[in-house]
């Protein structure tokens, strides 16, 4: 019975083993499979990508573009003509010339007579003796003769003078990544988009990871916030919205890098060496320098995606990747030294070998 008992336990301990083996035979082909293809099969002609190997006579396409020379000329805040809209507030000033008592307005001397009006949501606006007039989309100047004309008659040689005091009409809205968001008025004088977006605060990120966008209703731009720096400042129309966004201004690191993932470019011009130095660089331990890749989609009517290919072994290949250009939705690819896929294929090998002199000692 005991003789049983010991046998039956062996065979527990063979079978465990044997179950140990079995996994580490199937997990050979997970621990072969790296984080994308090997050099060699990129390599291999596929006719679904054209691959490009970087070097002195193919690199001219795929440079960076030189940087535009900063704009000398400057944004001149000249006041834009406002037409009023709905919600604007204005200060009334009438006056008469008729002996003060027998006149129904202040004579000027004395200040003449002060009102305040606000245009209501049908932009209507109402005054003494002038009644209720429409006066949405009119100037200034507009609205002044029309009052002068409504009390000729009424009074002798009426003097009017209108002033925007609380404007919807005249300011402008600024809205997204900016630390104080809101509607800033231009009574103090016209913005420009500078002069908006620093009123916000300023962006909350940095100035080329920043899009733009202005609309006044005619109209939409958009700029790089590098570019209103660098001069292509504007003056603002009234009632314009300012909206900055983060753009999408980002690559992959994928393989042997030291931080792979999904990253924003450091700068409005990245080249293949900063984007390498912004993930790490290369992964010394598994890294090979020979097979470092750049996958591009063409976005050119019919055209195949571009794979670039760069030896980094070559010492020229410094230079190279300091000139060529990453742009957004690029993928930066570096593959396993062969010397590290051996070391993948090996590692298993021995663990096997270890359990298998387990089991027969078993």
């Amino acid at each position: 019975m005991t003789n049983s008992l010991n046998m039956f336990g062996k065979l527990n301990r063979k079978w465990a083993a044997f179950s140990l083996l079995t996994l580490a035979l199937t997990g050979c082909g997970g621990t072969l499979s790296g984080a994308g293809p090997t050099k060699g099969t990129i390599e291999d002609k596929n006719p679904t990508y054209s691959l490009i190997d970087i070097n002195a006579s193919t690199i001219a396409p795929y440079m960076q573009a030189a940087a535009a020379p900063a704009i000398a000329s400057v944004a001149k805040p000249l006041s834009p003509e406002t037409r009023l809209m709905p919600g604007d507030t204005l200060n009334v000033l009438i006056a008469d010339t008729a002996p003060e008592g027998a006149a129904l307005f202040a004579p000027l001397a004395s200040g003449g007579t002060q009102l305040k009006a606000r245009i209501d949501s049908q932009g209507m606006m109402s005054l003494p003796y002038v009644g209720r007039e429409f006066v949405a989309g009119m100037t200034l100047n507009q609205v002044e003769d029309m009052v002068r004309r409504k009390l000729k008659g009424v009074t002798t040689d009426v003097q009017a003078h209108i002033e925007l005091v609380g404007d919807l009409s005249g300011s402008v809205l600024v809205a997204g990544a900016v630390k104080t968001p809101g509607r800033f008025s231009t009574l103090q004088g016209p913005l420009t988009l500078l002069d908006a977006i620093n009123q916000a605060g300023g962006p909350l990120i940095e100035p080329h990871l920043v899009n733009v966008t202005v609309r006044n209703g005619r109209e939409v731009k958009q700029y790089n916030y590098e570019q209103v720096l660098a001069g292509n400042n504007m003056l603002l129309p009234p009632n314009s919205e300012v909206v900055l966004d983060r753009a999408q201004q980002r690559f992959v690191a994928m393989g042997a890098v030291g931080e792979p993932g999904l990253k924003d470019l450091p700068s409005q011009n990245t080249s293949l060496l900063d984007a390498l130095g912004t993930v790490g660089g290369l992964k010394e331990s598994n890294a090979n320098p020979e097979g470092v890749f750049i996958f591009r989609m063409d976005k050119r009517p019919n055209a195949k995606p571009l794979v670039l290919r760069l030896n980094m072994r070559d010492p020229a290949a410094i230079f190279y990747a300091r000139q060529i250009a990453i742009k957004p939705d690029d993928t930066i690819y570096v593959t396993n030294a062969a010397v590290y896929e051996w070391q993948k294929i090996i590692a298993p090998i021995v663990q096997t070998l270890v359990l298998g002199r387990t089991v027969n000692a078993l």
